[in-house]
């Protein structure tokens, strides 16, 4: 946003009130005189706010996302999973990856226990190493069909690639679209001609508008409602596996008005930190959490160390608001 100042104003005086407001100002010099550009960090204020005192004009840029702000105020609705508006606090929980029907069943037994509205698991799983279980496919998507049916929960899954998409949209009730592949446009492309509800994470290294961006290619061809969710981004610092954003989760919720999840499972890499880091999510303005879950975490075939067990489970559903004692 560029603010045009009047010939004659005193442009320190100008800065310290925009600075009270909130903003963070870079004063130049043009052919038109002296104005101040508004760095996108400030504060979000609408551009009548900004006609104060010796300011002839404002500026403000054209959104490059207007599908994106169209979504602002609106609930996510996918089969019994609503997050954002007035809905309430959303808890999908499940393991990394479909291992059997019967660890699928049991492990959407328990998330409907803990009052969640969502069965999330990998049927596909895209891991960093090849050598990695890399999910049973097609097969896992009908157990997972099955077990959250029968329990009354909406099913996240994710796909990985182009050709996959037709088979998992026949299946879950929200495509996810993971960290790896948030700016794999042909992907993104596929995703939204499939017209379905939309679990889009944030990349490892993305910064807010990137994330944006990625939303509004799937809107553009043509997907269901969105739902953004904050996984943790790459940091300096290997104590946790990444560092949760509780900052952009308030952008998201507070300012934006877009439905945003957190995922406190792969930003501690940890099952002792999972529950505070949902919790300070929760607090951040986050309309839900996505965990993982496992009924056994000893045997996970992946991410048994950040895999929340029954208790834990049943803690962040109190936290959710969702259940009312911890086993």
């Amino acid at each position: 946003m560029w603010l045009e100042l009047d010939r004659g104003a005193d442009p320190g005086r100008v800065q310290r009130e925009l600075s009270a407001l909130g903003l963070w100002v870079t004063r130049c010099s043009g052919p038109q005189g002296i104005g101040f550009w508004v760095q996108k960090h400030s504060a979000h204020l609408e551009p009548e706010a900004l006609q104060i005192e010796g300011v002839r004009a404002v500026f403000p840029q054209a959104s490059p996302h207007p599908r994106v702000d169209a979504l602002a105020g609106l609930t996510f609705r996918a089969g019994p999973l609503s997050i954002g508006g007035e809905a309430p606090v959303a808890l999908c929980a499940g393991p990394c990856s479909v291992e059997s029907r019967g660890q699928i069943e049991e492990a959407a037994a328990a998330v409907a226990e803990a009052g969640g509205r969502a069965l999330r698991g990998g049927a596909y799983k895209p891991r960093t190493s090849p050598h990695a279980f890399q999910g049973h496919g097609a097969r896992a998507l009908g157990w997972m069909r099955d077990a959250a049916d029968r329990h009354g929960l909406a099913m996240i899954t994710e796909a990985v690639s182009e050709a996959e998409v037709p088979r998992v949209a026949e299946f879950a009730d929200v495509i996810q679209v993971g960290a790896r592949s948030m700016q794999s446009y042909g992907l993104l492309r596929a995703i939204g001609e499939a017209g379905k509800p939309v679990l889009l994470k944030r990349g490892l290294a993305a910064q807010l508008e990137e994330w944006l961006l990625a939303a509004e290619h799937l809107l553009v061809a043509g997907s269901g409602p969105i739902a953004f969710c904050e996984r943790g981004v790459r940091s300096f610092d290997p104590s946790t596996r990444n560092l949760l954003d509780v900052g952009v989760v308030a952008l998201l919720a507070s300012v934006y008005r877009l439905p945003v999840l957190a995922d406190p499972s792969h930003a501690a890499g940890r099952r002792d930190l999972v529950v505070a880091l949902g919790r300070a999510g929760l607090a951040a303005g986050a309309h839900g959490l996505l965990v993982e879950f496992h009924p056994d975490p000893a045997s996970a075939l992946s991410d048994g160390p950040q895999a929340l067990d029954r208790a834990g489970l049943l803690a962040l559903g109190q936290s959710c608001g969702t259940t009312l004692e911890v086993a």
